[in-house]
């Protein structure tokens, strides 16, 4: 659950890519975490997403 200002380009019919960053849990909470194992994964999931552009 959230929000994003993707909820504002969605809402006008224009693709929107959301939930680029990287994986974790408790987001906004003093007991957020990410997973640091998987930040390699997320990079070049973005890498590639940038270079298909």
């Amino acid at each position: 659950c959230g929000g994003s200002d993707g909820n504002f380009t969605a809402a006008l019919g224009v693709p929107t890519l959301d939930g680029l960053g990287l994986f974790g849990g408790d987001a906004h909470q003093k007991t957020e975490y990410v997973v640091v194992s998987e930040i390699p994964r997320r990079t070049a999931l973005l890498a590639e997403l940038l270079y298909a552009l």
